[in-house]
């Protein structure tokens, strides 16, 4: 026997008779027979859909969700990237990431400088505590799987620079807590240790030294007989930590979703994903029907989150109304537009293009922590392009304690421009880099150096498009009073 559907169930129009109850419907709150959308006709009988609307309406329901699910599980699956980069070279836990000799451009990190002796390992707390022994005079943080914040280390944490014992413990510990440590609760298992040291006197050596010295790594339970904390030197090694675009995106996202305590994340975003077939102690095992539309929501989702990056319609992103600056925290790193309401797009804009969650990326401190202010487009509000030749003008008196720099990005990858230039940057730091007798700066970007301007030129790609971000080491009240303020990307013909 067939089944039945909604046709052959539809009686013929007639008119409804008024009975002894009918009292006036408001129109606003019925259903027409024929709506015309954006999905096509949508019909009814008396407000009940028909088979083509039902399929369209569903169709629709799961590709919106899967496009929310791709902007809302962004923070993880950054760290999926991340994480999955790691293990290929077995930073985990004991083992540490060490650029001695700087970040250059063969790594694809999401915006990461060539200023910095980064520091970075994953850590995951199965096993128990682990002991984080850290080295003076640094910026470093520690991020959990969902990219919440932690808590900071170094300079701005609470051993104020000085060095000192963490201990990271997992969700739910309740064992002992020694005296003579800083306690970090994660709410994940998997967290991310970012750290930077710096230059001395322009001499990364001190740096590395200092780091390699006193960073140490190890289960609490080894305590007395710590093992042996190994640093890999990644300098010029070719690792990719970026997350995925496409369907391979939501595979990504199921990792942390079965891995990790659902306690971890709210509920509406885990329901989320649940409706796409993300659901903790479930496999993740759509059908055809479903994996096409999550294949294109991939597509539409990265689509969106260019769009909210590189054309940012939140006027609350610039620093100046009639500027091309942008800042990648718009409300704070919680990304709040008032207490207890997060500013979405502000999210997304983020975790699309960089990575670290840590309120002295993000708070007024001035002369200490760091500022950020990307750019996309140039003074006419054109993409940046690397066929074309580029000037910029910064102010007498920058307003950087430490120093300042710039770093070119690719678009693509949102990680540092690949030229013929280990280092795709300029900053007072570089050698050799011209000072105006006003202390102003100015920098040229294009494919081959101009002339008398080598120096204070950064190299792009014909044929790529490219962004960059300028940051401020030390940051001073100019800076933050916009009594200072860096000049736009003037075309030069």
């Amino acid at each position: 026997m067939n089944a039945t559907t909604t046709e052959d169930i539809r009686p013929h129009p007639q008119v409804v008779p008024r009975m002894k109850m009918t009292t006036p419907t408001p129109p606003q709150i019925t259903t027409p027979d024929s709506v015309e959308t954006r999905l096509g006709t949508l019909k009814f009988f008396d407000g009940f859909p028909d088979d083509a609307t039902v399929e369209k309406v569903m169709d629709n329901l799961d590709f919106s969700r899967g496009v929310q699910a791709f902007l809302s599980g962004m923070p993880g699956t950054s760290l999926v990237g991340m994480r999955t980069g790691f293990q290929k070279l077995g930073a985990i836990n004991g083992s540490i990431l060490l650029f001695e000799n700087l970040l250059d451009s063969k790594s694809l990190f999401l915006t990461g400088n060539t200023d910095s002796v980064y520091f970075s390992t994953w850590l995951n707390l199965k096993e128990g505590p682990l002991v984080l022994e850290t080295p003076p005079k640094v910026l470093a943080f520690l991020d959990d799987f969902w990219f919440q914040y932690v808590i900071d280390i170094g300079n701005v944490g609470p051993d104020k620079g000085q060095g000192g014992k963490y201990l990271v413990v997992p969700p739910g510990y309740k064992g002992e807590v020694p005296e003579g440590y800083f306690v970090a609760r994660s709410r994940t298992y998997n967290l991310w240790l970012m750290g930077r040291g710096f230059k001395v006197d322009g001499d990364l050596k001190p740096g590395v030294e200092s780091i390699k010295e006193n960073l140490r790594i190890y289960p609490l339970a080894q305590a007395k007989n710590p093992p042996e904390t190994k640093f890999i030197n990644a300098s010029g090694v070719e690792l990719n930590t970026v997350h995925a675009n496409d369907f391979t995106y939501f595979e990504e996202l199921n990792q942390i979703v079965q891995e990790e305590p659902s306690e971890a994340l709210d509920p509406e975003r885990l329901g989320l994903f649940a409706s796409i077939g993300i659901e903790k102690g479930k496999p993740f095992a759509p059908d055809a029907r479903m994996k096409k539309i999550l294949t294109e929501a991939a597509a539409v989702g990265n689509a969106t989150s260019r769009a909210i990056l590189f054309r940012s319609r939140m006027k609350e992103a610039y620093f100046y109304s009639d500027s091309a600056w942008v800042t990648t925290f718009a409300g704070g790193y919680e990304f709040f537009s008032q207490p207890g309401v997060r500013n979405l797009d502000a999210r997304t804009m983020f975790h699309y293009y960089a990575t670290g969650i840590t309120p002295a990326m993000a708070l007024k401190m001035v002369g200490i922590g760091s500022q950020y202010a990307a750019a996309f487009v140039d003074s006419e509000g054109k993409p940046l392009d690397g066929s074309k030749t580029y000037k910029i003008h910064l102010p007498p008196h920058i307003p950087a304690k430490d120093f300042w720099s710039f770093v070119v990005y690719d678009n693509q990858t949102r990680s540092m421009l690949q030229t013929d230039q280990q280092f795709p940057s300029i900053g007072s730091q570089k050698e050799g880099v011209v000072v105006n007798p006003d202390t102003s700066v100015d920098v040229w970007f294009s494919p081959t150096a101009p002339r008398d301007h080598e120096t204070n030129w950064v190299q792009t790609v014909p044929g790529k498009g490219w962004n960059v971000l300028f940051r401020l080491y030390g940051p001073l009240q100019p800076w933050f009073d916009k009594t200072w303020r860096p000049g736009e990307f003037e075309l030069v013909q």
